[in-house]
């Protein structure tokens, strides 16, 4: 069995942050099982915790880092992956850890402040230095010279925020009309000329391989692909409304019972929320919850409006999944390869 999780963890991924097995009760290894770009904050975030940890209690802690595009981490969790937490891009997906596994509680959202979402972002584009499309906003995505990164919102929950974004703007420029907001996403996605599998993947696509005029992406990630393409030069425009985007973290109770560290995983989703943690958050472009940390950091977030999943036209993940990406929902019915 051993041998079968560690051929798992290699096939989806897995950064290891520290080494070793699990010797005694004071010794832990804990998998957290986390979408695309988060990568480079859980690594920062990592070693602040193993720290306190030690500080602590004396115990030592290992963390194992799993990466990829939200929906299929979710998946892959249901399906057998043993992630002692999961920290993932939307609400829906570990909601449906819960109702497919049962391996979390249906009120996990409620276990930790601010619904389980220790930070926030929204959605912004990144173009190529001097901005040469002359891209300022939603509607400039549709021009027929204008090709559009973006992953896939069937694997991809960063994509999903990207697709919410842009519909949120067509219901907004066009009276609240489904039927309008419709044919703009169309026309949006016939320029998209690759859809890859989660947001890092379309980030080399953008970034590396030099396909599209403009990505939409995260804004952490836009100023990622900005700060460590030394050779390279992009600009962030930020839109004129975008929506605003709550990750959520979740104790995956029943995978941290069984490999016995269920106070050291609990622990570890707590500490997200320290001063010290929001700093690092900060550091790495998401937004803190913490609002004297924000105010600190206030001057590298762009004051965009932000509607949210909860607002009328979405009505909330689950009805928004229903609607948009679930099989025959709207985005199967636009999107043509």
């Amino acid at each position: 069995m051993r041998t079968i999780f560690l051929l798992l963890v290699g096939i989806i991924g897995v950064s290891i942050v520290g080494c070793g097995l699990k010797i005694s009760n004071t010794d832990y290894t804990l998998l957290n099982v986390s979408y695309d770009p988060t990568r480079e904050f859980y690594r920062d975030f990592n070693q602040l915790f193993i720290e306190y940890w030690e500080q602590e209690t004396g115990g030592t802690v290992h963390v194992l880092q799993s990466h990829g595009g939200a929906g299929s981490q979710a998946r892959a969790v249901i399906e057998g992956l043993a992630g002692d937490v999961v920290t993932m891009a939307l609400a829906y997906d570990i909601d449906m850890i819960h109702k497919l596994s049962n391996l979390l509680p249906s009120d996990w959202e409620g276990r930790l402040p601010y619904n389980s979402t220790p930070y926030t972002s929204t959605i912004v584009f990144l173009v190529r230095e001097g901005n040469p499309k002359n891209i300022t906003d939603w509607d400039d995505l549709i021009r027929d010279d204008v090709a559009v990164i973006t992953p896939s919102p069937k694997t991809s929950g960063g994509a999903r925020w990207n697709y919410l974004a842009a519909w949120g703007y067509a219901m907004n420029a066009y009276g609240n009309d489904e039927k309008k907001a419709l044919e703009f996403i169309t026309k949006l996605y016939k320029n998209v000329p690759v859809l890859d599998a989660a947001a890092r993947g379309a980030t080399t696509t953008f970034v590396e391989r030099d396909i599209g005029d403009v990505f939409i992406t995260w804004e952490n990630e836009a100023y990622l692909a900005i700060q460590e393409i030394a050779d390279k030069a992009f600009e962030i425009v930020v839109p004129s409304v975008s929506i605003l985007c709550e990750p959520p973290v979740a104790l995956v109770d029943k995978n941290a019972k069984r490999k016995g560290n269920y106070e050291v995983a609990q622990a570890y989703l707590e500490h997200l929320y320290t001063e010290e943690a929001q700093h690092i958050i900060a550091k790495h472009y998401f937004r803190p919850r913490n609002e004297q940390v924000l105010n600190q950091y206030r001057h590298i977030f762009a004051d965009v409006e932000l509607f949210t999943i909860d607002d009328e036209m979405f009505g909330g993940w689950t009805k928004a999944h229903e609607t948009h990406f679930s099989d025959r929902g709207y985005f199967d019915k636009i999107y043509r390869p």
